[in-house]
C-alpha cells in the first residue's frame, strides 16, 4: 500500500497541485474539521460510491488516524484505483482545516 505523509500532502496543496482527497470519516467527524476541498465518502458507503470515482485519477485517503483510510485504500486498490493512504490521518494534519 502506498502511503504519504501529511506534510507532503500539505506541500502539494500549497504548490497548487490538483490533489484529490477522500475523507472516509463519519459525518459528525468531518463537520468538526476537515481539509478544504475533500470529497467526503464515509467508509461504510465507499463500496457503493466507488462507481462515482474516476480510475484515471489518483486519490489520497484520509480518516482520523489512518486506520479506516488504510482499509479504504486497500478496497479501492483491489478494484484498480490509484490510491495512497495519508499516514496519521487528521490527528497528524497541521494544515488548514475548515
Amino acid at each position: 500500500m502506498k502511503t504519504i505523509q501529511p506534510e507532503e500532502v500539505q506541500a502539494k496543496i500549497e504548490a497548487g497541485e490538483a490533489v484529490k482527497l477522500i475523507d472516509v470519516r463519519e459525518v459528525d467527524e468531518v463537520e468538526t474539521g476537515h481539509i478544504p476541498g475533500v470529497i467526503h465518502i464515509p467508509l461504510g458507503l465507499l463500496e457503493f460510491k466507488m462507481n462515482e470515482l474516476d480510475k484515471s485519477e489518483g486519490y489520497i485517503m484520509v480518516c482520523r488516524s489512518g486506520g479506516r483510510s488504510g482499509k479504504a485504500t486497500a478496497l479501492l486498490q483491489s478494484h484498480g484505483f490509484d490510491v495512497t493512504n495519508m499516514d496519521g490521518g487528521m490527528l497528524a494534519w497541521n494544515g488548514e482545516v475548515k
